[in-house]
């Protein structure tokens, strides 16, 4: 990869480090030694460091090649502490094991002499050793910390998406639970103006009043949902409650379907979250039964208490006569079992002898995913 700006000082700071260390070192290490000595290690010691700005691509072979240099000259200390790091820093641990125990390899030698304290050899050597020693620790150190980071910004990035995604669960089940119940009236006495052209002016006129009327409550249920999402988060759309069933079963009975509703709780009683979701499921199952089952009569009824829960269950028979065929995929009834689950109740539904039921036990008060799972039974197009 090419280097950037920050590589290029980065490189260069290491090769001056590099450069003062061996000057540093210099009376120590050339102590004894004969002039020609002198000059070959300075030379060696410069091109070790400037052999420097090979270590990001070679930095193992650098490594390498730098110990086994050290063994004969003694000025390219400083490179090779630099190359023993990018090692540590850079390749995997096994590596940079290979590596260290090529640096330590001349110890055991150094210790089985038994080295003379006052010999200033054998001070430049434990010295160099601790240094080795403190480089590679130094390296691993860095390596972990970057290890470290990356997977926390993975896991970040995972979080992200995770919360996306609940997102635009969130929207869609909203969405669903908002417009499906406006649309599918719209969809029903549209397809019954189109399927008996020939009614009567009384019925053509309410069909069309219902029609226009849930055209217009879809549009505003839409404005407030989309409001909803670019408002600030503390501003939510205001959610349906128990109470609010006896408008939903008038809003069906007026669109002309049969509904009978047995609600046999005290609805300021139920927890908000339970009566939420209990209306969202009667909601659905009124939605169900007109498009599937219109002309028959849909049976509500809502039941419990504090120490036995919240049961709701809404049943219509088979029906009467073939209707308007109206699309559907099933999600809705995926959505309402994932909402009983997430209060920690559970949702049933399937065919009830020549009928359909659909069947939801909820916690009082409703607690998040403690119950068990709910129950996905095949539920055909609804």
């Amino acid at each position: 990869m090419r280097r950037t700006t920050r590589d290029w000082l980065i490189d260069i700071g290491l090769f001056l480090l590099a450069a003062g260390f061996s000057v540093i070192a210099f009376d120590t290490v050339t102590q004894g030694v004969g002039p020609t000595r002198v000059i070959a290690d300075q030379i060696t010691g410069a091109l070790a460091c400037a052999a420097l700005f090979l270590r990001r691509r070679w930095p193992v072979h650098l490594a390498v090649a730098l110990l086994v240099t050290g063994t004969f000259a003694h000025l390219v200390t400083g490179p090779t502490l630099i190359a023993l790091f990018t090692v540590a820093a850079q390749r995997p641990v096994r590596t940079t094991a290979w590596v260290s125990a090529l640096a330590f390899a001349p110890l055991p030698l150094f210790l089985a002499r038994a080295p003379d304290m006052e010999d200033h050899r054998t001070g430049s050597a434990i010295a160099f050793f601790s240094l080795v020693a403190g480089v590679v620790g130094w390296g691993l150190f860095v390596r972990a910390q970057r290890q470290l980071a990356v997977f926390l910004r993975e896991r970040a990035e995972q979080v992200a998406a995770e919360a996306r995604r609940q997102v635009r669960e969130d929207i869609a089940r909203e969405m669903h639970d908002v417009l499906a119940h406006r649309l599918s009236l719209l969809s029903v006495h549209a397809g019954a103006l189109e399927f008996n052209p020939g009614a009567p002016p009384a019925e053509i006129e309410g069909a069309a009043r219902v029609i226009r009327d849930s055209a217009h409550q879809a549009l505003e249920d839409l404005r407030e949902v989309i409001g909803v999402l670019r408002a600030p988060e503390d501003q939510g759309r205001p959610q349906p409650t128990l109470a609010d069933l006896d408008r939903l079963a008038e809003e069906s009975r007026t669109a002309g379907m049969r509904v009978t509703l047995d609600q046999r709780v005290d609805a300021p009683a139920v927890p908000a979250i339970a009566g939420r979701t209990a209306y969202r499921i009667v909601q659905e199952g009124l939605t169900n039964a007109r498009k599937h089952a219109p002309g028959t009569e849909a049976a509500v009824t809502v039941r419990g208490g504090p120490d036995e829960g919240l049961t709701v269950e809404v049943t219509n028979p088979a029906a009467i006569e073939p209707g308007i065929a109206v699309p559907g995929a099933g999600q809705g009834l995926i959505g309402l079992a994932e909402r009983a689950r997430l209060v920690g109740g559970r949702l049933e539904h399937g065919r009830d002898g020549a009928g359909f039921r659909l069947r939801a036990w909820l916690p009082w008060p409703a607690r998040p995913d403690t119950a068990a799972p709910a129950v996905h039974e095949r539920a055909g197009d609804r």
